[in-house]
């Protein structure tokens, strides 16, 4: 049986987007675990503060190693469920940015669907779990984070032309 050149075009393309977007997560990753490391350990001898543990399991709440290794579990919890299901087509109306990982938006947005889709696709959840998750988090969540005022408003609107750039935060009272 023979593969129409087409579709091997297709096909490699996708490969090589693939390892592009999984060397650029492996990228921040690492920066991330550097940036934990060349911090000072408070807990320390002579270090003030005491080492404590977050008070929230929200990817906000976690710095260093902790946001690192929350990051990469997001990642592949992103990579391997959420895109190949919902993903859908990028389009001006939907943007996307392979390099979400830079955007904390869509890093809060998305860490917060997966710990909604965690806890209510557990079977003490009920039947009826994973339909709440698609109606009130799912759905909601996509509105925003696809939408071409969200996130990835500047990001790739075609695939045949991947872009990404950060938007600018409004500044902080009093900065």
């Amino acid at each position: 049986m023979r593969v129409p050149d087409h579709d091997l075009d297709d096909l490699a393309a996708t490969v090589a987007r693939l390892v592009t977007d999984g060397q650029r997560v492996d990228e921040t990753l690492t920066r991330l675990v550097d940036e934990a490391e060349s911090r000072p350990d408070p807990s320390a001898p002579g270090a003030t503060g005491s080492r404590e543990e977050p008070s929230s399991i929200f990817i906000l709440a976690l710095d260093g190693r902790a946001y690192a290794e929350e990051l990469a579990a997001l990642a592949t919890w992103v990579h391997h469920l959420f895109l190949p299901v919902y993903g859908r087509e990028i389009t001006a109306g939907r943007p996307w940015c392979a390099r979400w990982p830079e955007h904390p938006e869509a890093v809060a947005r998305l860490h917060a669907l997966w710990l909604a889709w965690q806890q209510l696709t557990d079977a003490e959840a009920g039947l009826t779990g994973p339909a709440v998750w698609h109606r009130d988090h799912l759905d909601p969540t996509l509105q925003h984070l696809r939408s071409p005022d969200g996130p990835f408003g500047a990001c790739t609107t075609s695939p045949a032309r991947p872009h990404h750039r950060l938007l600018p935060s409004p500044e902080a009272a009093g900065a």
